[in-house]
């Protein structure tokens, strides 16, 4: 991964000095995609203005809205600072290739960068915590993700709920059957955002799901936070994200035995495989294997995942991994 930095004509000068910068004049680019949120947006876009990292800069990119998303963001840009927010045209094909869109611009330089939600709350600390963690934990040649837990609220942004707490180590090996933390709590650094930009805008299902198996598969570092520092609205019948309730629970056991999580895993194994040239070497031969796995017989299925060494983040998701694999519905 470092010859692959080293080697890009496209890596900035600047990160050679990150280090030595003091934490405040660091810039970092948030990532704001948007489609009908007018009600909880302006909310939104005031915990950005609370931040106690100020130096950020919005792109704000509106997949086609009906309703006054775009207005408020007018609004906004309009009462701060000139340059503060750019707002653009997404590409109208759905959230994910909305922010990946932002991700694999190479038009938006920064130091930092932070996929952002339309609808949770950001604590007043989040981006500061994330940028000093990376800085502690950074080679600036390494693609560094900094994700973590989120508190679930309702609408009303009444605490209902925690996300669940990972004790395992992040890994490729995981990332392949799990995706351990929402894009709203994602800061990434340059070299991560090089390799997103490497790998281009792929059909895959989930741009937070998809940045853990790229950056874990070209051996750079993902932090998981145990600690929240964002208010993770739980809407009704959502069944993408942290929803924790029985009927969600329930809806996500029905889309498995539907195939969905299978379709899922396809196509995240198509776009490893249109970038394998940017995986470790040894993580090629972990997603070969995953690929062989899922067509094997029941015998070859567990032995192969064995040495695959595939895992979950808890017993029972790993009970539901091994129930999947059984049942050809990984």
């Amino acid at each position: 991964m470092t010859d692959f930095i080293e080697n890009n004509t496209n890596f900035d000068p600047r990160a050679d000095v990150l280090l030595a910068l003091p934490k405040s004049s660091l810039l970092v680019a948030i990532l704001l995609c948007t489609y009908n949120g007018a009600r909880f947006l302006a909310e939104k876009l005031d915990s950005l203005e609370a931040q106690m990292h100020q130096n950020w800069v919005l792109v704000a990119s509106d997949d086609g809205s009906s309703d006054a998303t775009v207005d408020i963001l007018l609004q906004y840009q309009a009462k701060w600072p000139q340059g503060k927010m750019t707002i653009r045209k997404g590409p109208q094909n759905g959230f994910c290739q909305n922010f990946l869109s932002l991700a694999c611009d190479s038009n938006i330089k920064a130091d930092y960068y932070a996929f952002c939600d339309q609808d949770d709350v950001w604590l007043p600390e989040k981006l500061t915590v994330a940028l000093q963690t990376i800085i502690a934990n950074q080679n600036i040649y390494v693609p560094f993700v900094y994700c973590g837990r989120t508190t679930y609220v309702t609408e009303q942004l009444k605490p209902c709920g925690i996300s669940p707490l990972f004790v395992f180590p992040p890994s490729f090996r995981n990332a392949l059957v799990q995706s351990i933390a929402g894009g709203n709590t994602m800061v990434f650094n340059l070299a991560a955002k090089l390799l997103i930009e490497k790998a281009g805008p792929l059909n895959v299902p989930s741009h937070d799901w998809w940045i853990y198996q790229l950056i874990s598969g070209a051996e750079g570092d993902v932090f998981y936070d145990p600690v929240p520092y964002l208010l993770y609205r739980q809407h009704d019948g959502a069944l993408v994200g942290g929803n924790n309730s029985f009927s969600a629970k329930m809806e996500r056991v029905k889309m498995l035995w539907q195939r969905r999580f299978q379709d899922w895993n396809s196509q995240n194994i198509t776009a490893l495989k249109e970038v394998k040239h940017l995986l470790a070497k040894n993580h090629q031969e972990i997603l070969k294997l995953f690929e062989t796995l899922r067509g094997a017989t029941v015998k070859d299925r567990f032995r192969l995942m064995e040495i695959c060494g595939l895992y979950r983040q808890t017993r029972r998701g790993t009970l539901s991994l091994f129930l999947a694999i059984l049942f050809k519905k990984a």
